[in-house]
Order: structure tokens, then sequence, then C-alpha cells
């Protein structure tokens, strides 16, 4: 199972290419609220019905967490204490997480990025503590993939649908949607 966490103010491209392109894959892939509301309005006003609340996510099923960017969507992530105990656990244990524009700030503020290649929105690089900075649209280090922003969006899915499915797969789904790389 993959977990994709909205909190107000998320950046929704980059949360829903990613929901998306993993269905079209055929991850399966759940969206989750940290509010107790499953209604959940992105930065540019779009409102988003969660899948699930963060009750009933299977923390032991999860073969990865994905936090998209978005201010302050990525702020409101991280001042989530329960999932950021999860991150730490699914970092600590090499699962797989992933974070994209502001996002990958999380895993340095939380020491994740240690001695990692890692990338983020331009001018955050940084709150990327530890990390081998990477002006690349997409990182995959071990366990962890992060990406730039809501253009590098497409890019992240597929290193998703690279790591959790194949290769062959995202190339797949890339031109089933008509992307070029």
């Amino acid at each position: 199972m993959v977990y994709l966490f909205l909190a107000e103010g998320f950046e929704e491209i980059e949360a829903l290419t990613v929901v998306d392109m993993g269905r079209r894959a055929g991850l399966d892939l759940k969206t989750v609220t940290i509010t107790r509301d499953k209604s959940v309005t992105g930065r540019s006003g779009i409102t988003v019905e969660a899948d699930i609340r963060m009750k009933d996510v299977d923390w032991d099923a999860a073969e990865m967490l994905v936090l998209p960017g978005g201010m302050p969507g990525t702020k409101n992530l991280e001042e989530c204490a329960e999932l950021m105990t999860h991150v730490d656990e699914m970092s600590q244990n090499g699962r797989n997480i992933a974070a994209i524009c502001a996002a990958p700030t999380i895993f340095g503020h939380r020491g994740i990025l240690e001695g990692k290649v890692a990338c983020c929105y331009p001018g955050l690089e940084a709150q990327l503590k530890g990390a081998k900075v990477s002006a690349d649209p997409v990182c995959v280090d071990g366990n962890i993939i992060t990406s730039r922003g809501m253009g590098t969006a497409i890019d992240f899915s597929l290193a998703i649908i690279t790591k959790l499915i194949s290769a062959e797969k995202a190339d797949e789904v890339a031109k089933s949607v008509v992307y070029k790389k």
C-alpha cells in the first residue's frame, strides 16, 4: 500500500499526479488526510476528498509514504507528530519514503538525508541537512525519493512506479499519457 498524505495547503498537482499515475500503474494507493475532515483544500483552493483518515492507515502494510509539497501544506505535514513518527520509523527500517518540492526539507530537518543524494524546491537546499544536494529533477537514493516541484511531478511519479513495480511499467504509463522523457 502506498499512502500519500494531504494537509491543508498541499500542492495539488504534486499530489494528484502521483495518485493518478500510480493508479494507472496498478499501485494500491490511498490518499490520507492528517485532519479530522476528509476534505482537504490545497494551496490553489482546490478541495479534494481523501480516501481515508490517519486512524485508518495500516502502517505495517505501507510500501511507501509520499509527502507532496506546497505551502503551508509542507509545514502542516511536518507539524503532524503521528505522521513524523512513522516517517522516522520507515526511514530507520529502510522502508520507502518520498517527498517533492518543499517536503524533502522535512527529511532534512529530521536527519534522514545524511549522506544521501537529494533535491528540493530551488532556494530551500540549505534545509536538506546532511544531503548531497542535486539539481536533478528527481533523486533516488536507496529507500528515499525526492523531487523539485510541480514541474517534476510526472518524473517523480514515474520514479515511484519504477521503485515499486518496474522501469517497464513506468515506461508503459509514460507512453499512455503521452509523456516523453
